[in-house]
């Protein structure tokens, strides 16, 4: 498996989700190291830099204050010395800029004059909203390699409140004018599967407060304050633990303020949901069987080194039985375990149990009512649905989660047909497998969006205990299908915690679509994206992917004393960003194996459609 830091993907709880060589990003060649002012430039694998040409904004939607809230500005960096040992504090960096993405389809010259703006909304994905303190977490496999747990995730809470807040914040889209019509999330909203965790997500989102904290409401009970110096204890002055000795700081009462209440304005557009494999499973890997362990009292965060080579094996091998192993280990270590105070919310979520919560009244926000999940979906456990984006644009959520336990993806046979179906109601005119065209004269036609938490490489046939009765189909099939039609603009996905942006091509130009990536909201780069469609009146549609961070401030307190909601909110980006052996891979300070090269960060992505096309 691809990536930069050399450490086994089955001990690396950050990637051993990420399958198929995740890490490794579509890369494209040169780079650029941006400018203060907002620019745009060809994508160097299509026409060379040296005829790169500045476009101005559309003359119809003039770009929206405070343009700083997009990464087209600035970004996040880490400042040129380190604080102390390898640590390293953000400064502001020069932005990003806009790269015209022309694989699939030749932008025509004045478009940014006759464009129509169509629809302008915002993409969140992985945010991995963590109960730290759950009995049911694998701590321990840090023993064989430092990147296998986060040294920031008691704070996945306060960065998601500050990323609402940003959200709330923004103004037009820098190339439509458009303001954002509502957030979708793509998946791994939560990390544990669990109910509490489930609560705080919904909260986030519609506004409310949370209490980022389990088991004893007057003491935290997890791995930052164990004693064990293979986690960073920022309250302990005397423990010199591994990420102490890195440079991490010492901050007392991080853990208190981690902990305490922390209220969230809740997004004021829309929100829809669609689920990743964190919030269908426990680890994102494992069976709903191992719920005793979850709300029970004993949590393992040391075990020997044959139990976790272990585990790490059944982890790295895919077909081994994960949660039968991780089961004795937790049972054999029973009376070495940490004492915890037992929660029974910290219970696994049933597919039922996500969508009834989805559609609770108290949890509405600014809407729809079940944030794209119905009644319907309810009664069937069915996860997945279609919705309107905006006039003439179709938005499709799937679902591609193996519900008996496994990190990879599928559709089911049945999702399968039923994508097909909602395309084509959706199309006037679209291929049959054999490539012949079908034309349906009753179809609504629609510029087509689709949604998943798995992206293509990761979504592999296997079969799925859950549902037995049903085949699987891989992303390569996904793929085969979204091409028969010619309305599919772009997919658009999570999971690999990488900006990553693919062009599928296809021999009839109009069968071309764009796979849209996005990296997590809780490691490295922290990113959502914001996304413009417009017709160019041409034959071509763009889809604008403007990355945006959160609200909280680049630059942290100088002595780690600002431990409010804000100062949380920053201090959890930076420690990401100081994750192990990231620094020393980044290269004009950017890390590409996770931010992705300049044409998967800011771009213009140009492919056939739109009147002229049909």
């Amino acid at each position: 498996m691809a990536g930069t830091e050399l450490v086994s993907a089955a001990v690396n709880r950050r990637r051993f989700l990420l399958a198929s060589g995740a890490t490794a990003a579509a890369g494209v060649a040169g780079t650029s190291a941006g400018a203060l002012l907002p620019r745009q430039r060809e994508h160097p694998a299509v026409e060379p830099a040296a005829r790169a040409v500045a476009q101005r904004p559309p003359r119809s939607a003039p770009r929206a204050a405070p343009y700083a809230l997009t990464t087209l500005e600035t970004t996040a960096r880490l400042g040129g010395s380190a604080h102390t040992g390898t640590y390293r504090r953000l400064v502001s960096g020069p932005g990003w800029p806009l790269v015209v993405r022309k694989e699939l389809a030749t932008p025509g010259a004045g478009r940014q004059d006759r464009r129509t703006p169509l629809a302008c909304f915002v993409q969140f994905t992985d945010l991995h909203l963590a109960d730290v303190q759950n009995p049911l977490r694998t701590e321990f496999l840090r023993s064989r390699g430092a990147s296998s747990w986060r040294a920031q995730e008691a704070l996945t809470v306060a960065g998601a409140v500050a990323l609402v807040e940003q959200v709330n914040a923004l103004g037009g889209g820098p190339n439509t004018g458009l303001r954002p019509a509502f957030v979708m999330t793509t998946g791994d909203n939560v990390d544990n599967n669990s109910a509490i965790e489930l609560e705080w997500f919904l909260t986030v989102m519609s506004g409310g407060r949370i209490t980022p904290n389990t088991g004893d409401p007057r003491a935290y009970e997890g791995a930052q304050n164990s004693g064990l110096p293979l986690y960073w204890h920022p309250g302990d002055p005397h423990l010199r633990d591994l990420d102490k000795r890195r440079g991490l700081p010492l901050i007392p009462g991080f853990l208190a303020a981690a902990t305490r209440p922390i209220t969230s304005p809740g997004l004021r557009i829309p929100w829809y949901s669609t689920v990743g494999n964190h919030d269908d499973l426990p680890g994102g890997c494992l069976s709903p069987a191992l719920n005793d362990f979850a709300v029970g009292s004993r949590k393992l965060l040391s075990v020997s080194a044959a139990d976790a080579a272990a585990y790490a094996k059944a982890l790295g091998s895919g077909d081994d039985p994960k949660s039968e192993v991780l089961k004795a280990i937790l049972t054999r270590n029973a009376a070495s375990a940490r004492t915890v105070t037992a929660d029974e919310r910290r219970r696994l979520c049933t597919p039922h149990d996500y969508l009834a919560a989805h559609l609770d009244p108290a949890r509405v926000g600014a809407g729809p009512v079940g944030h794209g999940y119905t009644q319907d979906n309810l009664d069937g456990e069915r996860m997945y649905y279609s919705f309107k984006v905006a006039e003439n644009v179709l938005g499709i959520s799937i679902d591609t989660t193996y519900r008996s336990g496994h990190y990879e993806g599928s559709l089911g046979s049945d999702q399968l047909r039923w994508l097909e179906r909602t395309l084509a109601a959706h199309s006037s005119r679209s291929y049959d497998a054999d490539g012949r065209l079908v034309r349906n004269t009753g179809a609504d036609d629609a510029h087509i969006l689709v949604f998943s938490h798995h992206h293509s490489p990761s979504m592999t046939r296997r079969p799925d205990a859950a549902r037995t009765d049903e085949p699987r189909h891989d992303g390569a099939e996904v793929i085969a299908l979204l091409s028969r039609f010619p309305n599919v603009v772009a997919w658009i996905n999570g999971h690999s915690h990488v900006n990553r942006i693919t062009p599928h091509a296809h021999a009839t130009p109009a069968r071309s679509f764009w796979e849209v990536n996005t990296a997590s909201h809780v490691d490295y780069p922290h990113h959502a994206r914001l996304i413009e469609l417009t017709d160019n009146g041409d034959g071509t549609v763009s889809l604008f992917t403007t990355l945006v961070e959160s609200a909280a401030p680049h630059r942290t307190a100088r002595d780690f004393d600002d431990l409010s909601a804000v100062g949380l909110a920053s201090l959890y980006r930076e420690v990401a960003y100081n994750a192990p052996g990231l620094a020393e891979s980044m290269k004009d300070g950017v890390q590409e194996g996770w931010a992705g090269g300049p044409g998967d960060r800011n771009a213009e992505l140009v492919v056939a459609g739109g009147p002229a096309a049909a």
